[in-house]
């Protein structure tokens, strides 16, 4: 097992076992084991022999060739095996829901999972409270409640809580929430803006949107749908939120429209799901299917296959911390299979990663993976049966039986993308090279592709090194080809188009949603920022997040004078976005 020391010392800090003393019991060979042979023990309520099969999960994880989220790594064999790492809670408008929900959330986020609520049922700030003769204080005041409950509950002792806060963009006080983080320090939330189509063709025909008070269904006023979307982009250059998610986009792909609306996304926002759902994620490194030049795909859909497999029994062997959440996740069985090690990937094939075959290829790769999933989910329901919400289906709809509601979604892979030791997600390099601190440990990361290349086509030299060190590109570095430098771009050197381009082709055959950032410079304008979001809607994105650098207080990492970069982990927050990318 080939691990690389930083990943060696994520495992000891989050995943290995620990004994009553604190002292770790595991190795890594161990901890796949505990996660192959615990997640195997479903096999035996359909009558199958899981000896063997905990072998090839075995296989699977410890060659780095798929992992399932934090949360199944972290819990599988434990007396409370909580496995999934997305759920989505309601909030009503009582007091008694609003509290119930923070009951649950503590519950979940104690045990590794990240949380999604959308607030947009609660009573604008100032309106009357007729029980008590009252004036609610708003969204946002619960908000901030949430946050704090969550600034205090560890996460099953190593991670922090991770909270998704959604409004409506027809809510009285989504000003407010726009601007919220301008001025608070909400640490545990990301925020995004549920937005309409009627919000956009009111944008497109410079119309006014009613705001409505959802006590009553009152149009409370009526604001410009231009001057909304303008402080979406200010706070969103600004301070990096919030994001946009595009609500009816979602919802035209709801697998169980029948059962209800989407209102919320997990934490991340590549979750779209029903109230009390969970979903457990996992991905595919793509990096270790790159054989002599080529993508193997015989190894490849054997994989997804066995993967989809692995995620399905996992939803049977966890331990639910709230019984509204086990109803509905055993109901619709929604599982999760994505990506990591894409920039890897392409780069082992020659293509960089804003060329148009790069593109063609997502769409490839993904229709290829979702296929496999599809074929593995209908496989496991003619053994298992449909999932038990499947009546009334799209799936039923269209005479296709599934065991699982979805199967796919790429998530951001922050935590077990630096356990396979792979490029995170879809997204392109960040830096080439740069410094990272885990604990008291620090660790210099230099791409290992790049210095692969360097080597084999002779311009390595202390002096290259040297050149990465402080530039982080290659930007600007002398004797090395346009087709080296074009293949090792960074986020700030590919366009924001070129971001969505991407993010859009991967969504074209996902069936949940996609976790992209769309990096900018900090010289980015915010008239800049508005094209994007307008592309993004144009191109069908379920939702986008946007980062310019050093927009954000505490952002994570910095340029010295001499251009040296430094990553640290901050407040559970990995290298790259100000979004909770550690959570998966």
């Amino acid at each position: 097992m080939n691990l690389s020391d930083r990943a060696k010392i994520v495992l000891e800090i989050r995943y290995f076992l620990k004994n009553e003393k604190g002292q770790i019991i595991e190795n890594p060979e161990g901890l796949f084991y505990r996660v192959a042979n615990y997640i195997t023990q479903a096999e035996e309520f359909y009558g199958e022999n899981p000896s063997e099969l905990s072998e090839k999960f075995f296989d699977m994880m410890s060659n780095l060739r798929f992992l399932p989220n934090s949360p199944a790594l972290m819990n599988a064999g434990k007396t409370k095996a909580q496995l999934a790492a997305c759920f989505v809670l309601p909030i009503e408008d009582s007091i008694e829901s609003i509290f119930k929900t923070l009951m649950d959330t503590a519950l979940i986020l104690q045990s590794g999972g990240g949380t999604g609520f959308n607030f947009s049922k609660l009573r604008p700030k100032g309106d009357i409270v007729h029980s008590t003769g009252g004036i609610a204080s708003g969204p946002v005041s619960f908000m901030k409640i949430f946050d704090k409950a969550s600034d205090i509950i560890k996460q099953g002792g190593a991670r922090r809580g991770a909270n998704m806060g959604v409004l409506r963009v027809d809510h009285p006080d989504i000003i407010e929430f726009i601007r919220v983080k301008r001025i608070e320090n909400l640490s545990n939330f990301n925020i995004s803006v549920a937005i309409t189509d009627s919000f956009m063709e009111a944008f497109f025909k410079d119309d006014y949107l009613p705001l409505i008070n959802p006590r009553n269904g009152e149009i409370v006023k009526k604001l410009k749908a231009k001057e909304i979307f303008n402080e979406i982009v200010q706070s969103a250059w600004e301070v990096g939120d919030p994001g946009i998610i595009f609500i009816d986009s979602i919802n035209k792909y709801n697998p169980t429209p029948h059962l209800g609306i989407i209102d919320c996304t997990n934490p991340c926002g590549e979750q779209p799901l029903l109230p009390y759902e969970a979903c457990i994620l996992g991905s595919i490194n793509l990096s270790k299917y790159v054989i002599n030049g080529k993508i193997n795909f015989n190894l490849l859909g054997d994989d997804v296959k066995l993967a989809t497999r692995f995620l399905d029994d996992a939803i049977d062997v966890t331990n639910y911390p709230v019984p509204e959440v086990e109803r509905m996740h055993k109901g619709n069985r929604k599982i999760g299979l994505g990506i990591m090690g894409w920039a890897d990937c392409l780069t082992n094939l020659m293509i960089p990663y804003n060329h148009k075959k790069a593109l063609l290829l997502a769409e490839q790769v993904m229709k290829f993976i979702r296929d496999k999933s599809h074929e593995a989910s209908v496989e496991l329901a003619q053994k298992r049966g449909t999932f038990p919400n499947f009546k009334g289906s799209v799936w039923d709809k269209k005479g296709i039986p599934m065991r699982n509601a979805t199967t796919t979604t790429i998530a951001p892979t922050g935590t077990i993308s630096i356990i396979a030791d792979c490029s995170s997600g879809i997204e392109p390099y960040f830096l080439l090279a740069y410094k990272q601190r885990i604990l008291d440990r620090e660790f210099e990361i230099i791409n290992k592709y790049l210095v692969e290349f360097a080597q084999n086509e002779g311009f390595y030299s202390e002096n290259f090194i040297e050149e990465i060190r402080k530039r982080g590109t290659l930007r600007g570095i002398k004797g090395i080809s346009s087709k080296i430098k074009n293949l090792f771009k960074t986020a700030i050197e590919i366009t924001p188009e070129q971001h969505i381009e991407m993010q859009a082709s991967f969504q074209k055959y996902t069936d949940n949603a996609v976790s992209k950032t769309i990096n900018l410079s900090e010289r980015t304008k915010k008239e800049e920022v508005a094209k994007i979001f307008l592309l993004a809607y144009k191109k069908g994105l379920k939702g986008i997040t946007v980062f310019r650098y050093g927009s954000k207080k505490g952002t994570i990492i910095k340029l010295s004078d001499a251009h040296i970069s430094e990553c640290c982990e901050l407040k559970g927050r990995m290298l790259r976005v100000t979004r909770f990318h550690d959570v998966v």
